[in-house]
């Protein structure tokens, strides 16, 4: 782990940026392809006025469609196990981002895929009957990310830049919070990130259930 010194963009959000090095990047990188060629493998969900978001995702541990976690896929299939490997990495994010993990010991992981002009309206995340921290890791392009408030999806928000290698860790007061990526700008991934195509997320959380 490396990186600049946390930023607290408000109380319960802080921003790690160039948390994770070019050789950590690939490495996580290489594990979303692996994760995306699965069986219960990258899918566009239907929302319930039958929508379909313009995001793909894999799931580990649970499978989320809305708005609820179940073991299985919506067709039937197992869903990818949880790596260890992974709920440990984002225990040390939230350690570096509060000083310690306290209980935090997450069970699922969804990870995103945006490419051709992919985004994620506002929303909040009230699936977990936790309310531990998520732990956001970004790769490839370069995204803007809006996080706003807990009652509803107008302002106040804050907007900031998330690249390729900082992760972003929302808990306590913002957990609630709405939140979303209005943008996603084409070809600002590190251009020695192999196979890189649009942006990757892996959002990591504790469901509590």
């Amino acid at each position: 782990m490396f990186g600049m010194e946390p930023r607290v963009v408000t109380a319960g959000a802080v921003h790690l940026p160039e948390r994770f090095s070019a050789a950590q990047q690939q490495g996580l990188l290489n594990r979303c392809r692996r994760w995306a060629g699965e069986p219960a493998g990258l899918h566009r969900v239907r929302m319930p006025r039958g929508g379909m978001m313009s995001v793909r995702q894999v799931c580990l541990g649970w499978h989320w469609s809305p708005y609820r976690y179940r073991r299985v896929t919506d067709d039937g299939r197992p869903v990818t196990a949880f790596p260890a490997w992974l709920g440990a990495l984002a225990v040390e994010c939230v350690t570096a981002a509060y000083g310690s993990a306290d209980d935090f010991a997450p069970d699922v992981a969804i990870v995103n895929h945006y490419s051709g002009g992919a985004r994620m309206g506002m929303h909040q995340d009230n699936e977990e009957a936790s309310a531990a921290p998520v732990v956001s890791i970004s790769l490839g392009d370069t995204a803007l990310f809006r996080l706003g408030n807990t009652d509803n999806r107008n302002r106040p928000w804050h907007d900031l830049r998330l690249s390729s290698g900082d992760v972003f860790v929302f808990g306590g007061p913002a957990r609630r919070a709405f939140h979303g990526v209005p943008k996603v700008y084409p070809g600002t991934a590190p251009p020695g990130l192999d196979g890189i195509v649009g942006r990757w997320n892996i959002t990591v959380r504790q469901t509590g259930l």
